[in-house]
Formats: structure tokens, sequence, C-alpha cells
């Protein structure tokens, strides 16, 4: 009987191992060795075997928490990540209740050009987006009649050129997730509820957002995620973070540190920085998932 019972319990991680392992090597790893380099003085000296390094212990965590830059970038990259979370909820949810109300072939062309944007590489969705707000060539000026206006000069113009990049690129998950959950709600509820004379903003707030939340739960924590360590959006359409590094963000702030400055260290304890940050993040997903009585 007890052997029985040790191989029910054991035949679940037999089955998991070679997940567990690639999982290992292409994530365990690389976080040790980012944390170990966040350690020691690691500059492009090091790197070329010049000169040996040296263990700074959390000197290169105080050195970094002591960078005024670095709170005005985390700052930023809050707030930015915030707005595109927010927005990308707000196009999702709304479209997916639009795929509810529409006949089949508008809803056919609307998932089809959703996923078109979504399966759409990083980089070339940049470039585009670029090409359309462009001060010379760029449609979008002369439709709205704006002349020679550089996007990307100002600070604020630039993120919410960003952001609308990040947001088109983003809002089909959120559609088809929703739209999937709103097709599982019983009809005979949304009817009960057009019959009592609700509206259709009263419908969503008070009959469908509670019966989705954690489908609302689930594709908030990913935005989240996401929108939290963009890097390839802002890299490229503010070329490397804007003038003066006016749009900069974790993502390519540590990028800059590591890179451009040939501090290692440093740019590994941003990235440890940012995993624990997300680390926060998904703790508070799997809390608020089991506060709903969800199966982990």
């Amino acid at each position: 009987m007890t052997s029985v019972t040790n191989r029910t319990t054991w035949t679940p991680w037999l089955y998991l191992a070679p997940a567990l392992v690639v999982l290992g090597g292409l994530l365990v790893y690389p976080i040790y060795q980012l944390g170990l380099i966040s350690f020691f003085h690691y500059t492009q000296a090091q790197v070329s075997g010049g000169e040996p390094t040296t263990f700074q212990g959390f000197g290169n965590y105080a050195e970094l928490f002591g960078d005024e830059q670095f709170w005005q970038v985390l700052l930023a990259t809050v707030v930015f990540a915030a707005a595109c979370v927010v927005s990308t909820l707000a196009v999702g949810c709304a479209l997916a209740v639009l795929l509810t109300r529409v006949r089949a072939v508008p809803r056919l062309a609307l998932m089809l050009a959703a996923l078109g944007a979504w399966a759409t590489p990083a980089i070339t969705g940049s470039t585009v987006w670029l090409f359309l707000f462009d001060p010379d060539f760029g449609p979008v000026n002369r439709v709205l009649g704006l002349g020679d206006h550089s996007w990307t000069y100002g600070r604020f113009s630039a993120f919410f050129l960003v952001l609308l990049e990040v947001v088109w690129c983003s809002f089909p998950f959120v559609m088809v997730t929703v739209y999937a959950g709103i097709r599982a709600v019983p009809s005979e509820v949304l009817e009960a509820a057009a019959l009592d004379g609700a509206s259709q903003w009263r419908i969503w707030r008070s009959v469908l957002a509670p019966m989705l939340r954690p489908i609302l739960v689930v594709v908030t924590i990913q935005s989240v995620i996401w929108d939290f360590k963009v890097f390839t959006q802002i890299y490229v359409m503010t070329n490397g973070g804007g003038i003066a590094g006016q749009n900069l963000v974790l993502n390519v702030y540590a990028y800059q540190k590591a890179f451009a400055s040939s501090q290692y260290s440093l740019g590994s304890a941003i990235g440890i920085v940012m995993l624990l940050i997300l680390l926060a993040v998904t703790l508070v997903y799997l809390r608020l998932l089991r506060r709903q009585g969800e199966e982990l």
C-alpha cells in the first residue's frame, strides 16, 4: 500500500521533470548569474579579463538606490505601465463587448485584425507606428493638420505614442480572453438584467464584471508584467530612451547601464530589482486567486 502511495505521489513529478529541467536551464541559472554579478564590481575590464572581480556586497544596490535618476526612471516606469494596463483593459473589454453585439462577418473581421496586431513583432509594429506619426511623411500629421510636428521630441508625446503602440499590440489578448468569458455567461442572466431595465454599462458593471473577475484578474496581472518590462517599443520609438534620457524605463535604463556604460554589475542590480517587483506582483496575483477559491 505504501509503495502504491509513493508511486502516485512521484508520478506527476516524473512527467514534469523534463519541463523543470528546461526551465531550470533557461530561467534559474541565468537568474543566478544575474544575481551573482550584481554583488561584484563587473565592468568591461573584468569581461576582458584585464582586472580581477572584487566583491561589492550590497554596494551596487546602495549606489543604485542613491542615484536620483533611478528613482525618476522607476516612477516613470510605474506610471507608464499603469497607463498602458488601464488603456489596454479598457480597449480590450470594450471590443470584447462589441464582439457580442455584431454579426458574424464583422466579428470575424475584427478578430482577424486583432490577431494580426497581436502576431506582429514588436520591432515591426514600432517601426510602422513611427512611420505613421513621422513629421515629414506620416499620414497622421497630414490628417490632423499638424505640419511637421515631431511626436518623439517631447517627453509626454513620446510616451503617448509608445503607449498607443503597446495598447495596439496588447489589447487582442484581453479582447479574446474577456470575449470567451462573456460567451460562457448564461444568456438568461443577461436577459433578466435587460428586462429589469439595466443599461449596457450597468449590465457590465453589476453583472458581467463580477462574474468575470477571475479572468479580469488574470489579464490585469499579465498586462502589468508585460507592460512593466517594455523594452523594444521604448528603445526603437524613442531612439534608446529619448532626448537626454527623458523616456527611460527600467529595462532600457538597465540596458544603458550594462551595455552602453559597461557597468554590468549595476545593470544586473536593476534586473534583480525588476525581478523582485514582478515577483511581488505575481504573489499578489496568486493570493487573489486563492481568495477567489481557485485551485492552484
